[in-house]
């Protein structure tokens, strides 16, 4: 039989803590990909730069900023409606994060 001791419990925690964090993130991006499915044909646009720019918490509404202006810029995406877009796919974004 297999006697359970603090050794291996102890062996086992470093393996299972980063096990842990990986689940939460894969769930948090299949959230955001989720609620980014809802968004419009720009706003999926502006979604996938986003998330392909990297962003943090911290500078997410900025990197949502810069990248919906180079869509804008490109003729990718129609200007009149950039900003609504940009605001739903980095609450998307944000969701994604979390």
């Amino acid at each position: 039989m297999f006697k359970t001791t603090t050794i291996a419990i102890a062996m086992t925690a470093p393996v299972m803590a980063p096990m842990t964090g990986l689940a939460t993130s894969a769930w948090a991006g299949a959230a955001g990909d989720a609620c980014a499915a809802n968004l419009t044909a720009d706003g999926k646009q502006i979604y996938a730069a986003v998330v392909a720019a990297n962003p943090t918490l911290q500078n997410l509404r900025e990197t949502t900023e810069e990248q919906a202006r180079s869509l804008v810029f490109a003729g990718k995406i129609a200007r009149t409606e950039g900003r609504e877009n940009a605001v739903a796919a980095g609450e998307c974004v944000r969701t994604r994060l979390q």
